[in-house]
Formats: C-alpha cells, sequence, structure tokens
C-alpha cells in the first residue's frame, strides 16, 4: 500500500496541529475543520480500516480518543457534546473523528475543503488543547 497523508505527518514529512502524540497514536487538527477544535486520532500503523487494526493498536487509539474527547470538553465548555465520527472516506489510514458541537446543525457543517487554512487559529487551538 502507498503510504498516506497521515502515515508522511507520522513520519514528520508534512506538518500537522499536534494535540497529542505516543508510541501507537497521534492527534492532530483537521485543517479543514467541521467545527473548530476538530482534532483527528489515527493509528500511527497504517491500516485502511479501523476495525482491521490489531487489537493493542485499536485500543490505543480508543484511550486516545478518551483522552482528546475530555481535553476538548475542558477547552470547549460552551459545547454541550463532543463528537465521535469514524467513516474513513477521505484518507484510506485508521482514523476517528472528533469535535465539540451543540446542534445536529453543527454535527453535519459541511467544511470547506477547498478553501485555505487558517493556521494561525489552528496553532492557537493546537496550544490550547495539547498536552
Amino acid at each position: 500500500m502507498e503510504d498516506s497523508l497521515f502515515t508522511k505527518i507520522v513520519r514528520g514529512e508534512i506538518p500537522c496541529h499536534k494535540i497529542y502524540e505516543d508510541d501507537l497514536t497521534l492527534a492532530f487538527l483537521d485543517i479543514h475543520p467541521i467545527q473548530p477544535g476538530h482534532t483527528l486520532v489515527i493509528s500511527k500503523k497504517q491500516v485502511k480500516f479501523v476495525w482491521d487494526l490489531p487489537d493493542e493498536d485499536y485500543q490505543a487509539v480508543m484511550a486516545t480518543a478518551k483522552k482528546v474527547a475530555n481535553r476538548l470538553r475542558e477547552a470547549f465548555p460552551d459545547k454541550s457534546r463532543v463528537a465521535l465520527q469514524i467513516e474513513g472516506l477521505d484518507v484510506a489510514h485508521a482514523h476517528l473523528k472528533l469535535f465539540p458541537f451543540n446542534s445536529a446543525e453543527e454535527f453535519h457543517n459541511k467544511p470547506d475543503l477547498q478553501g485555505e487554512p487558517d493556521h494561525a487559529a489552528l496553532a492557537e487551538i493546537a496550544k490550547t488543547l495539547a498536552f
């Protein structure tokens, strides 16, 4: 399998707004967020589907997701929920999407994938969320 965008991020070939990292996982901000704070939690092991991860890696991804979700709750107290999405449509590399939201409208927001990312705003959010 060809290296995914996320594998290149893990190796440091592509920069990211990192929130958390351990031996098995990496969490970083999505550059086209559904909502501010939209974080991707990935396995460092390139596997196409979350369900195909070895148990140790799957459990590590879920443990990291819980840490990140709790951090999002702290950082965005005006949001009543933290969403978890697993759909695997954009990048063929096991990952979870987490983001704070209040309403169905916020949950279903479609980000502008063609727009230029606001790296200054992302850097500020990353600083707030970083472990």
